[in-house]
């Protein structure tokens, strides 16, 4: 059952990065739209799961043997803290590589997002330790980040990003649920791990996903949010 569910959840988020972008959606709805509702969808996954899901893997934590741990209160907002200041860091050094080397710039944003897809691969193993509508509700909002990561990809090196690049996080992600389904950490581990992928989603809800001020639409943004909302009240 594990691995049904997470190489099912790894393919299709595969096809996210490589085929998504061939429909016809913002023909359908404008784009700001669209971006405003998956930025509401994703900061409402952000506040409603990720940080109830930190607290739940610090408990973990607190009971690991690994001394080091025993020394650190609230350690996984701290290894959540290193994992947002990490790729914060590395995107403000793509950004500023763009302006010199382009191609510099996208291999370091294409290694950032790689790791990030593996780690992300990984971690979907323990969707079969959950039900289907535990599955759908984590399916919606990585999706969607998936998407909105790939069009602030694409803007910056839209010809390498559509040749070679999103082959690449293609490959990253499977990899990462390839190994997800040859062994498992344990607790206190896969621990760590989230906590460093939540890091990354809360910088990357935050700087990517919110439109700015003249690329938004508060209507749709606050949809994205009740929606998610609607779909968590509904499956509890």
């Amino acid at each position: 059952m594990i691995l049904n569910t997470g190489l099912i959840m790894a393919i299709t988020l595969a096809i996210i990065h490589g085929y998504i972008a061939k429909l016809p959606i913002f023909s359908l709805v404008p784009r700001f739209r669209w971006l405003s509702f998956a930025g509401g969808v994703s900061l409402s996954y952000v506040f409603l799961e990720v940080f109830p899901q930190l607290s739940k893997t610090q408990e973990a934590l607190e009971h690991s043997k690994i001394p080091i741990l025993n020394y650190l209160e609230h350690n996984v907002y701290l290894f959540s803290l290193i994992g947002l200041i990490i790729f914060y860091g590395l995107d403000l050094v793509a950004s500023k590589s763009k302006k010199k080397n382009g191609s510099a710039a996208f291999w370091l944003h294409m290694s950032t997002f790689s790791i990030l897809n593996v780690i992300t691969g990984y971690l979907l193993q323990d969707l079969g330790n959950h039900n289907l509508v535990e599955g759908i509700l984590f399916f919606i909002p990585i999706g969607l980040h998936f998407f909105i990561i790939d069009e602030h990809l694409r803007e910056h090196h839209q010809l390498l990003f559509d040749k070679s690049g999103r082959w690449y996080l293609i490959g990253a992600i499977i990899f990462g649920s390839a190994i997800g389904q040859l062994g498992q950490l344990n607790e206190a581990a896969i621990a760590i791990i989230w906590s460093f992928l939540a890091g990354s989603i809360i910088l990357n809800v935050l700087k990517h996903e919110l439109p700015d001020q003249q690329n938004n639409c508060f209507v749709s943004f606050v949809i994205g949010n009740l929606l998610f909302i609607t779909l968590l009240i509904a499956a509890h």
